[in-house]
């Protein structure tokens, strides 16, 4: 049997840090043969800076380094393939197409699409004037870019998949439905939400077969690494945590390296168990941390 690949997805890091700092990060990942490497895309911030006269102008904050840079230092130091984000947020149409320009010019040929998050403070997603309101909408856009640049085929596209369902989808089948959306637009494989519980995941992918989605559902891990994230966690991503793994963590609330190891321990069972039931690939969220992947890889992989 095929053994399944590694990926991992890193967030840009903040303004401050060296590409030599990044890249060191970035290196203990190597050894593992990650078949690529996603990287992040963050909206620009605003914020209201106040005046001398007492007003206040609104400005664009920007805080991490651009997932364009970190692209091109991770292409010149390693072999690993990047995967950038696409995200609607923050984007014009017009500044998408610019994107797939510059990635083209690179030589990455994989990018992933993503309506992404709302503002902060925003209830509800508001898409930009003359962007973008939905990752179908993206992936349609970057196939009708191949078409025009007499480029058919150059890139391959990933999109987002939610086991537990999407926040704001009615149900879980008005969720498969517009997952289904975006593959008929030209999406090439699924790469799922975090989950801790991975009989979630194995009807998420029954459903998805029965609906007629075809194309690869990547399960994608992140080790839980503190007692805070019980509760961040579901808030944040709209995930369970299931009772056992809460249990633990509350057990060991008081002693940070024992949550720690806690967490590493459930995700490297949850790998185990994906890789013996055949997975293509196991994808992971590191979150800016790599000690924990990096002793599941040397479990698991």
């Amino acid at each position: 049997m095929k053994r399944p690949y590694v990926s991992l997805e890193i967030v840009p890091p903040l303004k401050g840090m060296t590409k030599v700092e990044l890249l060191d990060d970035i290196r203990q990942f190597i050894p593992f043969n990650p078949k690529y490497i996603n990287v992040t895309c963050h909206r620009d911030e605003i914020e209201f800076q106040e005046q001398s006269d007492g007003t206040f102008v609104k400005r664009l904050v920007r805080k991490r380094v651009s997932e364009t840079a970190v692209c091109g230092a991770i292409q010149s130091e390693f072999k690993a393939e990047v995967v950038p984000h696409l995200i609607c947020g923050g984007n014009t149409a017009e500044q998408i197409d610019f994107l797939l320009h510059d990635f083209k010019f690179m030589g990455i040929r994989n990018v992933m699409a993503l309506r992404g998050d709302s503002l902060a403070g925003e209830r509800r997603f508001s898409p930009t004037p003359r962007g973008y309101d939905h990752a179908k909408q993206l992936v349609e856009a970057v196939r009708r870019f191949e078409h025009e640049n007499g480029c058919e085929g150059f890139f391959r596209i990933g999109v987002g998949g939610y086991p537990e369902k999407h926040f704001e989808a009615a149900n879980m089948d008005d969720d498969i439905t517009n997952l289904k959306r975006k593959v008929d637009a030209g999406a090439d494989y699924i790469i799922t939400q975090m989950f801790f519980d991975n009989s979630v995941y194995y009807r998420f992918v029954e459903r998805c077969r029965k609906a007629g989605i075809e194309v690869p559902v990547i399960p994608a891990l992140k080790p839980l690494s503190t007692a805070r994230q019980i509760r961040l966690l579901p808030e944040t991503f709209s995930i369970d945590i299931p009772a056992a793994l809460t249990r633990k963590i509350v057990q060991f609330k008081d002693d940070k390296e024992a949550v720690y190891a806690a967490g590493q321990e459930w995700a490297a069972a949850q790998c185990a168990d994906l890789i013996a039931n055949g997975v293509e690939g196991v994808h992971f969220y590191t979150m800016g941390k790599s000690a924990n992947v990096i002793g599941i890889l040397k479990e698991c992989f």
